[in-house]
């Protein structure tokens, strides 16, 4: 534990923070930048006596649980956590299982990209962040519950209700063999976590495909390049595909775009219109 680097970072971190980045009434007879001390200390769950011996380089190593409050009370980036982690002798465990938070610029991204469809998965292939168009694409993966929104159980073991597998895609064979692939990867990093074993196991029970892929061992994967969605109200949509790794969380953001004056670029434009709806339906 380095108490003096220790003391320093907290300081620094918490007089960065204004009172109205954590709601907090700024008052008139405030003579330090940044937060105060007992304002840290119980945005933390800690005491203020403690976190005074802290920033003094005084106090005994902080626990885990400690770190984790002083993490959250003062907006620590992940490269700031893990390097306080390390200050205090602590280095961060490693995660129990793949992280389903997107960063906030990452959701941003999705919303600034109206011509492209494109969403955010975990590790285990979980949709958990999507934009507009990617849902009228593919899914309005807000009404499905969050198990339906994983794309292996997709793929092999559906729900597909209107017949199409996995979105109708051209596709979702190949794509199917490289997710077991990554899969078998992914359980390998997370050997603990008890929804991506429960996911295995399930996969592996209720698809003789998945299986016998699963006993192939590899854990390499190509990607397509292109692909095409038949979809019910525009018809076919051909699609570039292009992923971008956020390694620091495992995570991978999938953006779809159309070749410019195409009729797929038409079809995307007019999804965009048409969104989530079903105009196919009565009423």
């Amino acid at each position: 534990m380095d108490r003096e680097e220790l003391a320093a970072f907290l300081r620094s971190r918490r007089e960065r923070i204004t009172p109205a980045d954590v709601g907090l009434p700024a008052g008139r007879r405030r003579r330090t930048p940044g937060l105060r001390r007992e304002e840290a200390a119980q945005l933390a769950y800690i005491s203020t006596e403690y976190y005074t011996r802290l920033e003094q380089a005084r106090a005994p190593r902080p626990s885990r649980e400690v770190l984790a409050g002083l993490s959250r009370a003062l907006r620590l980036s992940d490269t700031e956590r893990e390097h306080l982690h390390h200050l205090a002798g602590a280095p961060p465990a490693p995660p129990l299982g793949p992280s389903r938070e997107v960063r906030p610029g990452i959701l941003h991204l999705l919303h600034r990209l109206p011509q492209a469809a494109a969403f955010v998965t975990s590790a285990t292939q979980e949709v958990i962040a999507w934009n507009d168009l990617a849902a009228a694409l593919m899914e309005d993966f807000s009404a499905v519950p969050r198990r339906d929104r994983n794309l292996v159980r997709r793929v092999f073991l559906g729900p597909n209700p209107d017949g199409r597998r996995l979105f109708g895609v051209s596709d979702a064979d190949e794509f199917g063999r490289g997710a077991a692939r990554q899969l078998r990867a992914t359980a390998a990093r997370y050997p603990d976590d008890p929804e991506t074993t429960e996911l295995v196991a399930d996969l592996l029970a209720g698809s003789e495909e998945f299986a016998r892929l699963w006993e192939s061992h590899d854990v390499s994967a190509r990607h397509a390049l292109r692909k095409t969605f038949q979809h019910p109200l525009v018809g076919p949509v051909t699609v570039d595909c292009d992923a971008l790794d956020i390694t620091e969380r495992d995570q991978r953001v999938v953006i779809y775009t159309a070749t410019p004056g195409s009729p797929s670029e038409e079809a995307l434009r007019l999804l965009s219109v048409i969104g989530t709806q079903r105009m196919d339906v009565p009423g």
